[in-house]
């Protein structure tokens, strides 16, 4: 006879599942490999061949620029938004207001965790074949946020290149915390404090790593993902962002807040301020 309680597996959340990539081949020999991440409620189908279409240069499209590219547009996992009313909708990881990017960042967690797991088993297959150093990972929105996630929490060979359109950064503000506590501490040291080592043990959770380091590895612990491994692979990825100052779903001043923070992980980061009204 049961005693009336629910059964525990009944609040056990459920594998996501995620749909077979859309695979655009190279249009010549296949010598690289871009793996691009669509935006909240969208997919690769409606993301990726608009993408492929962006004039990056002269009269020339973004696939036409990159002919021994092949591209890797994955879709995210169908997952409920609390801050549209629990609609099922795709999503790399929920997340509340970005008005107020701080608050109920529990929400983020599981979402970070299994997509960046997802993302990481596309950068392994993708090495296997042409090479680490020519896989670019990038992504749009809340794309370009989890493509920044997995690169700070990716434990294998540095990759070529990483971009992002539009984006921020999960968990920046305690990750700036983090870093700016222990160069405080570092700074009051010069000045003569007593209390150097309490106040770098509690910055950077009494460790021997450097604060950057120190900050990732919170990132990991955060998502529960293993925080023994201190690789700084991405340190080595070089970064290219860029922004619409007039986007009118992620601030501008988001992505500027993304700049900072990762310059004080110690990332090679490139930024532009894109004339942009819209969020595209």
């Amino acid at each position: 006879m049961g005693n009336g309680n629910s059964p525990k597996t009944s609040k056990i959340s459920r594998t996501p599942t995620y749909p077979e990539p859309l695979v655009i081949p190279a249009l010549q020999d296949h010598k690289q490999t871009f793996i691009v991440l669509h935006g909240r409620g969208s997919n690769a189908t409606t993301f990726g061949p608009p993408f492929l279409n962006t004039e990056v240069s002269e009269f020339r499209a973004f696939r036409s620029s990159f002919p021994h590219a092949q591209f890797i547009f994955p879709t995210a996992s169908k997952r409920r938004a609390q801050i549209y009313h629990r609609s099922v909708i795709n999503q790399w990881f929920d997340n509340w207001s970005l008005q107020t990017p701080n608050e109920r960042t529990g929400l983020q967690v599981q979402g970070l965790r299994e997509s960046s797991a997802y993302i990481h088993s596309l950068l392994k297959n993708a090495i296997e074949q042409v090479g680490a150093e020519n896989v670019v990972l990038g992504g749009l929105s809340q794309g370009c946020a989890t493509a920044l996630i997995a690169l700070l929490t990716w434990d294998g060979e540095p990759i070529a290149a990483g971009f992002g359109m539009c984006g921020w950064l999960p968990f920046r503000k305690q990750m700036d915390d983090i870093v700016i506590a222990s160069e405080s501490s570092v700074e009051n040291a010069k000045g003569g404090e007593d209390d150097l080592f309490e106040t770098l043990g509690e910055a950077v959770g009494d460790r021997d790593d450097d604060a950057p380091t120190q900050a990732i590895a919170f990132l990991k612990e955060e998502l529960d993902m293993s925080a023994e491994s201190r690789s700084t692979a991405a340190q080595q990825v070089p970064l290219f962002l860029s922004h619409g100052v007039e986007d009118e779903k992620v601030p501008v001043e988001l992505g500027r807040e993304v700049v900072s923070c990762l310059k004080r992980l110690g990332v090679n980061i490139e930024w532009r301020d894109e004339q942009l009204e819209k969020h595209d």
